[in-house]
Order: structure tokens, then sequence, then C-alpha cells
């Protein structure tokens, strides 16, 4: 059997230009003369579809979908199609459906069986679950579908492990069904440490079982999530006998009975994930939402040379516009370094001082003593921020650019940010990135992707300063940064105590990052959103309370 593995880039809830999607896959698989196609879980919604599932039609509409590829499908092939699908007539009860199309018809569907509820995933608030598996035929073989997390039973944060009600395993249950080939439809989130992770939950079953394995991965990005692609194929034996391509639309097709391998992979770099998954995210919101430029302040530091950079890959260089907005508190090297990136990268700047703007809020008599009382204090701090946060929004709202706020998750963590300053933006592109990786993508950039230095040294260099005192640094209000971040690190990606830290690190400094971690929420809560990198991102993923009294363990 001669299976292609489409991995595709859905947009969420264009159900016709999805269907195009997966339509155009079929076509390239019948001039390749595959026996069958296999596409990510909910294809044909895009995933996640979130609350759209529960707007009226919505699901019934994706049915339609369906029944109208049925149709279009050539009868000399078959289609395995991700979409949701309605369990009652009114509509009110779905399931994640996967959906052999063949012969003009939709042959047999399957349902997801294990609905995850945790981190960014929501799906027992629209489905609900299969009780049962079943194994699907076709072309003289017992496909075993599932469905993404039907794979992951058993893993430490999935809960399955020691939910006393959950659902057998599912694949072990398809492979006592006889299922002769596994295969798995899935819409699984990037993570820094995903690839690797997959591959370790992946070939155990195969191991297990003595089966062969099709995975077929979503890619793009959608909202606050990216999708990495890394579609798989393992053979019986547990060779990774094909890998698709990370990050990129792909499409492949693999003999089932003359599996090769084991494939070539590439070796995981940290900082090479990272920069990918920047890219992808911020160009398919832009691309998604109708944006086609952005607009960012450019200040001479580290973050908005990294955000700076990561905008002109993900679209055009002449499509990102950086405004320049130096204040009585900036050095020289900080202008030049900015308009040095900016010509190297060939992106459209323009130097905008705010002195005379600040200058004129200092004048106005409401406002005189609350700034000449404390010179360069937080309060005067603040308001540089804020002009210059007005200042990149009144450009994005007269040209319909998007806003690029540019402060990182070290900054955020702490709430060494300004609402309505720096924070200001339709989205961040460095949320999720502590400052040590801002550093270490920003050099990788430079030795590795360029060859060259594109980021100017002297930015990767220099102490970071938010430049809004005289000789400040940041260094005066936080931590050292590789200090701060091991501690963040280990708050929110670990949820480890104070006391735990504590022993590693001192406690002093520890109780105050855990004090400004919690005490900023409210903060992030009006940020942005960003792309989801880590575990652990600030966003849908991490709910923590904002009005809250919390005890610490010391």
């Amino acid at each position: 059997m001669r299976i292609a593995l489409a991995q595709l880039n859905p947009t969420v809830g264009d159900l016709s230009g999805n269907c195009e999607l997966i339509r155009e896959a079929v076509s390239q698989a019948v001039a390749a003369g595959a026996d069958l196609v296999v596409t990510p879980e909910l294809a044909v919604s895009g995933y996640p579809p979130k609350d759209l599932l529960l707007r009226r039609g919505f699901v019934a509409a994706c049915d339609a979908a369906v029944q109208q590829l049925a149709g279009d499908v050539s009868p000399e092939i078959g289609l395995i199609v991700g979409h949701p699908t309605a369990l009652s007539e009114e509509g009110v009860l779905a399931a994640n459906a996967a959906s052999l199309l063949h012969g003009g018809r939709i042959v047999q569907t399957v349902h997801k069986t294990l609905l995850p509820n945790y981190d960014v995933f929501d799906e027992r608030r629209y489905f609900c679950p299969s009780a049962t598996v079943q194994t699907v035929e076709f072309g003289g073989r017992r496909l075993g579908i599932h469905i993404c997390e039907d794979a992951w039973y058993g893993q430490p944060d999935t809960f399955y492990h020691r939910d006393p009600c959950a659902q057998p395993d599912p694949v072990a249950a398809l492979a006592e069904a006889g299922a002769d080939l596994l295969i798995n439809l899935s819409a699984s989130p990037f993570e820094v440490s995903k690839p690797e992770r997959r591959l370790g939950i992946l070939k155990p079953h195969v191991d297990r079982h003595g089966l062969p394995l099709v995975f077929v991965n979503q890619v793009g990005g959608n909202d606050d999530l990216v999708f990495d692609g890394h579609s798989m194929v393992f053979a019986a034996d547990g060779r990774l006998a094909a890998q698709l391509r990370g990050f990129e639309t792909d499409f492949s097709i693999v003999d089932m009975d003359a599996l090769a391998g084991p494939a070539e992979r590439t070796p995981v770099v940290r900082q090479q994930l990272i920069f990918d998954a920047l890219v992808l995210g911020l160009g398919d919101y832009m691309q998604k939402c109708g944006f086609t430029d952005c607009v960012l302040g450019l200040s001479g530091g580290i973050d908005s040379a990294l955000a700076c950079y990561i905008a002109a890959r993900a679209t055009e260089p002449s499509r990102v516009h950086a405004v320049l907005m130096p204040s009585r508190y900036s050095s020289d090297h900080s202008v030049s370094d900015a308009v040095q990136l900016a010509e190297a990268l060939g992106i459209d700047y323009e130097t905008i001082p705010i002195n005379a703007v600040h200058q004129a809020y200092e004048q106005l008599p409401v406002l005189n003593d609350d700034l000449s009382g404390q010179p360069a204090g937080l309060a005067d701090q603040n308001l540089q921020a804020r002009i210059r946060g007005a200042t990149v929004m009144t450009r994005s709202n007269r040209y319909g650019w998007l806003a690029l706020a540019t402060g990182n998750k070290s900054e955020l963590a702490v709430g060494y940010c300004t609402l309505y300053g720096d924070m200001c933006g339709g989205f961040a592109v460095l949320s999720d990135v502590l400052k040590r990786d801002v550093y270490a993508v920003s050099r990788y950039i430079n030795e590795v992707i360029e060859g060259r230095e594109v980021i100017p040294q002297s930015i990767i260099d220099k102490a970071p300063s938010a430049e809004l005192a005289p000789n400040q640094v940041d260094q005066d209000s936080l931590p050292p940064y590789p200090l701060l971040d091991e501690i963040l690190e280990g708050l929110i990606e670990r949820e480890e105590s104070v006391a735990t830290l504590s022993k590693c690190f001192p406690e002093d400094v520890v109780l105050w990052v855990a004090r400004a971690l919690d005490r900023n929420e409210f903060k992030r809560r009006q940020m942005a959103p960003g792309i989801k990198l880590s575990q652990r991102a600030f966003g849908s993923g991490r709910r923590m309370p904002m009005a809250a009294r919390i005890q610490y363990e010391r």
C-alpha cells in the first residue's frame, strides 16, 4: 500500500479553503500512484476551532464539507480526513472524528477516545469521547486509525495514568482488535522539546505491538499555537522509515510494503527550533488575519533587534516598518545600532525623537507636580514608554499595519514592562522567549543562519537597558538574567516551590521573583497574544488568579 502523507496548513474556520488544500493533496497523490491519503486532525475545520464548535451550524457545515469531499475524491484512491462531526440532529453534541472516504462515499468514521483537557487543550468542552475503538478495512488491510491524544495514553502530564475513569489505551485496543497498520492523525502543537518527545511516545507503540505506524501532523500557526509538522512513518521493527520537514507544508508518499530506513534526521538545535517557530508563528498570524505589513519600535536593544529580524523573515523586509524613538536618555550607539540593523535587513525605518512630546507632558500643569517631584522616576519612565507605544499604535492605525510588541518572557514574568507602553501591540513576538534564549538565538542568527553580522555585535554585547533614566541598566531593578531565568524556569515550567528553589538559589532572590511573578498576572492578562514555545507559556495554557494572597513555603 502506497500512502500519501499530506502535512497541511489549514486556516481555522476556512472550510472551503481547507477542503481545497485537501483536494490538491489528493490530486497530487493520484498522479503519483498512491492508494491512500492521510490528512491531519480536524483538517477540514483547522485546529483548534475552539468555540466555533458551539456556533450554530458550524459542525453541520463541516459534515456537509466532508460529504462533498467524498463525492469529489477520485474513486481510485482513499482519503482519511480529520473533521468535527455532529452526534445529534440538533448539533449540540459533537465528536473529533476521522473518516475514510472512498468510492464517492463516507465508508467509515471513527471518533477520538482521549480528549485532552490540560495546558492549551479544552476538548472536553466541545467533544464527546468514543467509548470503543474499531479498525477500518481498506485495501486488504485493517487500519488502526486514531487521533492525536489517543497515542499519548500514560504520559505523566496527561493525567490518564492516574485517572481511574480513563478509557483503556486506544492504541493497544486497536492492536488487540486486529489492526495491522496504525495511523495517527494529529494537530500536535509545538514546544521546544516536542519533536524529540514525540519520537519517544510513538516508537514504543511500534515496539510493543510490532506494527508499522503512520503519523501525520498539522503544520502552521493558529493564534498562539504553532504546529511544526515533522510527520513520520515507522516500520514494524521500530525503524524511523520517513520523516517530513518541519515548519512547512510537505507531502510524501511512502510504500508501506517496502519501507526503507532509517530516515535521515537533522540534528535538533534548540535555537533553530525557536527561530523556525517564531518565523512561522508570526508569518501565519499576519497572513491568516489579513495583515500585509507590521510596525515596531526599534530601540537598539537586543529584544527589538531579534523581533525585527524575525519580522523581516516572516514577511518581506519592505513590509517591516521600524520606528526609532530616542529620548533624552538614549545613547548615541543605541540609535546607530538600530540604524545599522535596519539597513542590514533592508527594512523601512524612520527616526522620531520623543523628547519634544516628553517635554510637553512635563509642562502640563496637571502633570507638572507629578513628574517634577521625582525626575526620571517610575511615572516618568512609564510616560516615555507610553509615548513610544502611542507612536507605534498611531502608525498601526493609520496604515493598517500589525503593531508588534517586543518584550521577552523574563520581563513579562516579573512585570518589567509598561502597560500601554512597550506592551502595546497586536502580537507579542518574544513573549515566550526567556532573555537567555533571546541572546542565544541572536548569536545563532549571526553565526549559523546568516554567517555574518546582521544583528550588530554591539547590541549583543552591551548591558541591557530600557534607557528611561540616566545610566539605567536592567540589573538595577532585576536579578542578573542568568539567575532570573533559572528561577523563572523552576517556578513556571516545573511549578517548583520557593522552598525547593531556595536550596539552589539565594532565598531572598527566589522570594522576590516569586512575588513579582504572581503580582504581575494582571499585566499578562492584558498583553498581546504571542507564540507558545514552552510547556508553560503565558496565555491560554497558564491560568493564574490576579486577586490573590499567596503564601510561600520557606
